[in-house]
């Protein structure tokens, strides 16, 4: 984003609080659960109003930005996600949180924007900030989604919390012992996440392998 769009995108946002107040430092969470079917395949998709990145795109979504509905807000999530990618933390921080401060309890994008904006924390190198985001979107739900105990357990590595790491990715074995086994599988697995995500999930792997622990 250059700094141009990024200054116009601020001017949106000053009125929201540029970092969350989350009480991150060592937050806990509640033990797996046995078994995470759910493909929730609403919470992990991309939020994207436009195709593309560049400065037109960019001017583009700023103006779907202004107007209202659901496109302004893919607008604005789209642009805190490019805002993330070229390392402006700050701007969309507050242009994620300006999306879910205008959305409903009840509101169909409330999971994919934490879930989305949570990948962007994590990107940043802010696993705490994202495990939060990832907790919300799926742990703190009626159900059970599948991308819910990889995910944990990625954060949960990078954090150096490794009994628990393994915790949640025993998870996903229970769910599908066939799938989750072998960490040979994770390409095929997760194929939309980066290389150096799957190689760090694939040592939680390996530290299940080498001690598997009990259920329950």
């Amino acid at each position: 984003m250059n700094l141009s769009i990024a200054r116009r995108a601020g001017a949106f946002v000053l009125l929201f609080p540029l970092l969350l107040p989350f009480a991150l430092h060592a937050q806990s969470l509640p033990r797996p659960k046995e078994f995470y079917f759910d493909a929730d395949g609403a919470t992990t998709r991309e939020l994207r109003l436009l195709p593309g990145d560049d400065a037109a795109t960019q001017e583009r979504l700023l103006k779907a930005m202004k107007g209202r509905g659901q496109d302004a807000r893919l607008a604005t999530a789209q642009l805190a996600h490019i805002a993330y990618a070229s390392g402006r933390a700050e701007i969309g921080n507050a242009l994620y949180e300006r999306v879910l401060a205008g959305l409903g309890n009840h509101s169909s994008l409330q999971q994919p924007l934490l879930w989305n904006h949570g990948w962007d924390l994590y990107h940043a190198g802010d696993a705490e900030a994202a495990l939060l985001h990832w907790r919300q979107a799926g742990v703190d739900t009626y159900n059970n989604p599948s991308w819910v105990p990889p995910t944990l357990a990625l954060a949960l590595w990078t954090l150096d919390r490794r009994d628990e790491a393994v915790q949640w990715y025993a998870a996903a074995v229970r769910t599908e012992p066939t799938r989750w086994r072998d960490p040979a599988n994770l390409p095929a697995l997760l194929p939309d996440w980066r290389e150096e995500d799957r190689a760090t999930l694939a040592e939680v792997a390996a530290a299940w392998q080498a001690a598997p622990p009990s259920w329950p």
